[in-house]
């Protein structure tokens, strides 16, 4: 997929790194009629995979299960400029496939991954809550296909 404004296109590395560094985003999956439902979630990034955790079902995870093609976004900086009709932003798209991680090592290092990211301050009580959650959790990780970046009105 070509992007239409390649003057508002990131370099990759750029577009990793926000990627890597947002708080939440967004995926989208299609239900069995062909229904978008898109979910906002928390994540994390690893060895160029992301990963995502939740309860053992749910609508997400129907979806998963019939199609494993997926979209993520994640949205950084915006600031609507009212005399220009216009907002500057920062975003990055990823098109990829989702699958479930089955090695309890992977599992829990991505778990121990969350702690770092969302809770540093509380490793120690990451590490109980993960122990007493972790059957109750599920770990997926999206295969990234392809990934674009873009902005506009940023000097990075």
């Amino acid at each position: 997929m070509d992007m239409r404004r390649k003057d508002r296109k990131m370099e990759q590395g750029e577009a990793y790194d926000l990627l890597s560094q947002s708080s939440y985003g967004i995926l989208a999956t299609v239900d069995r009629d062909g229904q978008p439902y898109a979910i906002p979630l928390n994540y994390v990034v690893s060895n160029n995979y992301i990963y995502f955790h939740c309860a053992l079902d749910g609508h997400k995870l129907e979806n998963i299960a019939l199609n494993s093609k997926i979209c993520f976004t994640v949205v950084g900086r915006t600031n609507v400029v009212p005399e220009q009709f216009s907002t500057d932003y920062e975003s990055v798209v990823v098109f990829g496939t989702v699958s479930r991680v089955e090695e309890k090592d992977e599992k829990g290092k991505i778990l121990k991954g969350f702690i770092q990211k969302y809770s540093i301050n509380f490793v120690p009580e990451g590490d109980v809550y993960i122990e007493k959650a972790k059957d109750q959790t599920v770990v997926y990780k999206i295969t990234m296909d392809h990934y674009t970046g873009k902005k506009r009105g940023y000097k990075v």
